[in-house]
């Protein structure tokens, strides 16, 4: 019986710390997302968004000089493809669940 106890209290205090941030899993037994498998980071600044929240709507215009692998993270619902576009070119992206994020490369 002690046994169970001292196991349930040192579970609960597991799962404060790991709640708090206090503690990480580690990175062997964190399942990796999709967006943390495929992205590289925020796409830079020479990348336009034009972004109507209400609307779940955004513009995305490549003005780098050079291509860019890109996609739109949407939180808590489905992202955009992850596609290539020249410079110059722009594309529209809506969504039905979630909210806008960011804008990454990939």
């Amino acid at each position: 019986m002690k046994y169970r106890k001292r196991l349930a209290v040192s579970l609960v205090a597991a799962s404060a710390l790991l709640g708090a941030g206090l503690v990480t899993a580690s990175p062997a037994s964190a399942a990796p997302t999709a967006s943390t498998v495929s992205t590289q980071g925020t796409a830079p600044a020479c990348v336009k968004r034009d972004v109507i929240k209400h609307r779940k709507y955004v513009k995305v215009t490549n003005t780098c000089n050079e291509a860019m692998h890109l996609k739109v993270v949407i939180d808590w619902g489905n992202d955009s493809p992850c596609l290539t576009y020249q410079p110059g070119e722009q594309w529209e992206w809506n969504w039905g669940r979630g909210s806008y994020g960011k804008v990454v490369t990939c």
